[in-house]
């Protein structure tokens, strides 16, 4: 498949730790309904930062404002130090990179065409778009069925090309809903390593996560949501704690180290 493709301008290099995405007294409302209520976020280069609460909590609400594909009612949303709105799609497009819960496409693309729709923003070579979509498709174990239809891939499948597409736009930040939800524990781990391995080169990943045990693993910061409202921010060691986890799951929560590494593990505590 060639990519049609229109000019923008590139992101600047930032230093590391520089702020990628910002939320100040952020309010959203949906549906009549206030999801989220008076947030403060920061999104940092070089850091993997968790999102993580129950069920309509606003995680992928604020996800999505992050990523500045919902609307504030109230607040300030930055990204690149810059008004959201003020950045054109194409800008946008360069400087982060979303992955939706689900991947739908209505026309029957080969894998590799999916993933190269990640290249779309980028005025760059074929050689290079090529090598970026090789990359991106090994990276997530992909490479096999470059060939298959996307829409002959099973749920889990679907999930990597999709974060194969996010990664080839290799964009410095990465906004990620869900993306372990339909894989395997193993791919679960290297989904999860892939977010590392990007933050290690100075990108920011922000994940939405339901695996408290994945969060405390792989995030540098946790930011539990509650209500539309962010209760706790931080790391996972300083952040998870079996009251709070309680309180906000409105389950028991029990947070201990792992016998051997030492590792925290996040569990529900259960009566059988």
């Amino acid at each position: 498949m060639r990519l049609l493709r229109r000019r923008f301008n590139p992101p600047a290099a930032l230093p590391p730790g520089a702020v990628l995405a910002e939320v100040v007294g952020v309010h959203v409302r949906l549906g009549g309904r206030e999801v989220l209520r008076g947030v403060d976020v920061k999104v940092r280069g070089g850091e993997v930062l968790a999102l993580v609460g129950p069920n309509g909590a606003g995680k992928s609400s604020l996800l999505a404002v992050l990523a500045g594909d919902l609307a504030v009612a109230r607040g300030d949303v930055q990204i690149h130090g810059r008004a959201v709105a003020g950045w054109s799609a194409g800008e946008l497009a360069l400087r982060r990179a979303v992955l939706p819960q689900a991947a739908e496409l209505s026309f029957p693309f080969a894998v590799e065409d999916v993933v190269r729709m990640g290249r779309a923003p980028h005025d760059s070579s074929a050689a290079e778009d090529d090598t970026v979509v090789a990359e991106a498709m090994a990276a997530t174990e992909v490479s096999g069925f470059a060939a298959r239809p996307f829409s002959a891939l099973s749920g889990g499948e679907r999930a990597r090309v999709a974060l194969a597409r996010v990664l080839a736009q290799r964009a410095p930040l990465l906004l990620l809903d869900e993306p372990t939800a339909a894989l395997d524990l193993r791919h679960q781990e290297l989904v999860l390593r892939v977010c590392r391995e990007r933050a290690r080169g100075g990108d920011a990943v922000v994940v939405v996560l339901h695996d408290l045990g994945l969060a405390a693993a792989y995030a540098d910061r946790v930011a539990v949501l509650c209500q539309g409202r962010v209760a706790a921010d931080g790391a996972p060691g300083d952040v998870f704690g079996e009251r709070l986890l309680s309180d906000v799951y409105e389950h028991a929560v029990e947070v201990l180290p792992h016998p051997r590494s030492g590792a925290l593990i996040v569990t529900a505590k259960r009566n059988l």
